[in-house]
């Protein structure tokens, strides 16, 4: 059963998407304070599911599959609503940018080295980027619901924006990584025999 639960945990940051999406949708602050909970929860989701299968010494297919799904999708939903309701400045459009595009290098690069059977481990510089990422992105599902005296908004685009900085440099480690795999020259041309 302990083998089971990582995955069921990443299951459950997918299935939270939709319920996360309709609360966003909804204007009252009770209900961006009950999207901020749920994105909350969500997040923990997936250190404990990470916790669990170090503690269990067990990975699964499945898991290795699902995990960085789940935290692609979520995070995708979550800027995308976060700029549909503008909630992000358009001076941190280019931040929310930075992430989504690193996050579909990083899942192509893990694709195209997974093929090779080569492994890309996560860094510590990337842990610290995912924490920043899901701390800011939660003061930005609350933004004008938060308290008039704290500047919450501009918190949580500073925080996107140092999660873009290190996004940058994360991506860039991933990219390298994956270069060196490559194989950069064309293959010469097929004179049809095989």
């Amino acid at each position: 059963m302990l083998t089971l639960l990582p995955n069921v945990l990443s299951l459950s940051r997918i299935a939270a998407i939709p319920v996360l999406v309709i609360l966003m949708y909804l204007e009252a602050p009770l209900w961006a304070w009950l999207a901020c909970v749920l994105f909350t929860l969500a997040g923990l989701t997936d250190v404990l599911d990470g916790w669990l299968a170090r503690r269990s010494k067990t990975t699964s297919k499945l898991g290795q599959f699902l995990d960085p799904i789940a935290d692609k999708l979520l995070v995708a939903a979550v800027l995308l609503m976060l700029v549909a309701k503008g909630r992000i400045s358009e001076y941190s459009l280019p931040a929310a940018l930075v992430i989504l595009c690193r996050e579909f290098l990083v899942s192509g690069l893990r694709e195209f080295l997974a093929d090779l059977r080569v492994g890309v481990p996560v860094t510590r510089l990337a842990k610290w980027k995912t924490a920043i990422q899901m701390i800011s992105l939660g003061w930005l599902i609350v933004a004008k619901a938060g308290p008039d005296f704290i500047p919450v908004q501009t918190i949580g685009e500073i925080g996107l924006w140092i999660a873009a900085l290190l996004t940058l440099v994360t991506g860039w480690d991933y990219l390298r990584a994956g270069l060196a795999h490559m194989d950069l020259e064309a293959p010469p041309p097929s004179d049809g025999k095989p």
